[in-house]
């Protein structure tokens, strides 16, 4: 079924106008200072593919990290699945929590095949710069020059970087769900990857960009772990960004890049696993290209939380406490002429129930999460998608679907991500 999704008009006018006057100036300088030719070779590079950078934690949090602590004389090769295509492609590769400079001593992108494989003809070197290599400083991203590699969409392409220096793995996305290989010394250009181990974290790469025809824009889908994919197949891509992403391809008409900054454990007021939605707001969705609108899904971790294992000394938030968070999301979002969409939390009765994380959920957290979404369907957004109305039993509705469970209670499953993508109305991701 498509829910469908309550649009506010003066909104839609106003982002409007804000996008306008925002592109005349671009226009205008590109009339100023760029020819036809130059404008072309600068291209409409935009997002296709994200991974949220997050800090590693340490030995004072019971979840572990199942990762190097860092690379030395390694390669690793990492494999995304891209929304939109383009001519050209650039990546982004983060040192923004290390502590020290990070050293990239050959990149090679192409696109993948199967088992950390390559496609035969398609391996490109990567220049930053006109340099093969490069040094990051701390804290600092870099992004490539374009490369000469066309790929389609949903391409999946392959992104191999070597570190010739110990490089502490400080900067990572610990939830991939897909297989990344690593094996030792330089192995960029091997066809066949022979790898020596074998992970599902992804480390220093954040972003795919595409040079992508000029209507092309972004949806951003911010989130924790049920965005972030929690539940769906490794190497799958299957969590409900993913069956997005798909539909919109398969629909034709301006490309639209969906972008998942997802990030499990996020919350929307604290850190821990990752920064709180308010401190990387700005770098995940506002510092997007062609982004227009944004998905927001968060708050389920600031309810579940405090009192359990994972940090049994967090107080418990109220409802009002994460809804000020929401109402400066949506204030910043606006501010920057962007469409924020609410999605409403889904069920979690059950939650962890005889794990270490044992009080996760109790019927007091069930209270905020109807207050939550009470607020997210209020109109205070500019939509809301319901995916609690998608998950939920009707019979019992602070219970997911036994079909959509993954089995923890709180995570769906493959059919549960595609009942959610399948469950949202692409008019509402539109531009007016």
């Amino acid at each position: 079924m498509e829910i469908q999704i309550a649009r506010r008009e003066n909104f839609s006018a106003r982002n409007s106008a804000l996008r306008w006057a925002g592109l005349a100036g671009a226009l205008a300088g590109v009339v100023m200072f760029a020819s036809p030719l130059q404008a072309a070779e600068l291209g409409n590079w935009i997002g296709t593919w994200t991974a949220s950078a997050q800090p590693v934690w340490g030995p004072d949090f019971p979840v572990p990290l199942s990762m190097p602590t860092s690379l030395w004389n390694q390669t690793i090769r990492q494999v995304a699945r891209i929304s939109v295509g383009g001519s050209r492609v650039r990546i982004v590769v983060s040192n923004e929590y290390g502590s020290m400079p990070l050293k990239v001593g050959e990149a090679r992108v192409a696109l993948a095949a199967d088992d950390g494989k390559i496609q035969a003809g398609s391996d490109h070197t990567v220049t930053f710069g006109g340099s093969p290599s490069i040094v990051i400083p701390a804290g600092a991203p870099a992004i490539s020059d374009p490369i000469d590699l066309a790929v389609t969409p949903l391409a999946k392409v392959s992104v191999s970087l070597f570190f010739p220096e110990v490089s502490p793995t400080t900067t990572m996305h610990w939830d991939g769900h897909q297989t990344a290989y690593v094996a030792a010394g330089d192995k960029v250009a091997d066809g066949d990857f022979k790898a020596d181990a074998k992970q599902t974290q992804r480390v220093f790469l954040t972003e795919i960009m595409v040079d992508a025809p000029v209507d092309a824009r972004a949806v951003v889908t911010f989130g924790d772990s049920i965005t972030d994919g929690d539940g769906s197949t490794v190497d799958g891509n299957d969590r409900w960004p993913d069956v997005l992403a798909e539909r919109f391809a398969k629909a034709g008409g301006a490309p639209v890049a969906v972008l998942n900054e997802g990030i499990s454990g996020a919350k929307v007021l604290t850190d821990r696993m990752g920064v709180n939605a308010l401190a990387r707001f700005d770098r995940d969705v506002l510092a997007q290209p062609h982004a227009d609108s944004v998905i927001l899904m968060m708050g389920i971790n600031d309810v579940g939380w405090p009192g359990c294992a994972i940090a049994p000394r967090d107080p418990e938030p109220n409802a009002d406490d994460i809804i000020e968070g929401y109402k400066q999301l949506i204030a910043r979002a606006h501010a920057h002429g962007m469409k924020i969409i609410a999605a409403t939390l889904t069920p979690f009765d059950g939650a962890f129930d005889g794990t270490p994380f044992q009080g996760y959920y109790n019927p007091e957290k069930e209270k905020i999460r109807l207050a939550l979404n009470a607020f997210l369907r209020s109109g205070a957004f500019d939509g809301v998608i319901d995916f609690d109305k998608v998950i939920a039993d009707p019979q019992k509705p602070s219970h997911s679907q036994a079909k959509y469970d993954k089995g923890d209670h709180l995570h769906p499953n493959p059919a549960g991500y595609a009942a959610m993508g399948s469950a949202i109305d692409l008019k509402t991701l539109t531009t007016p």
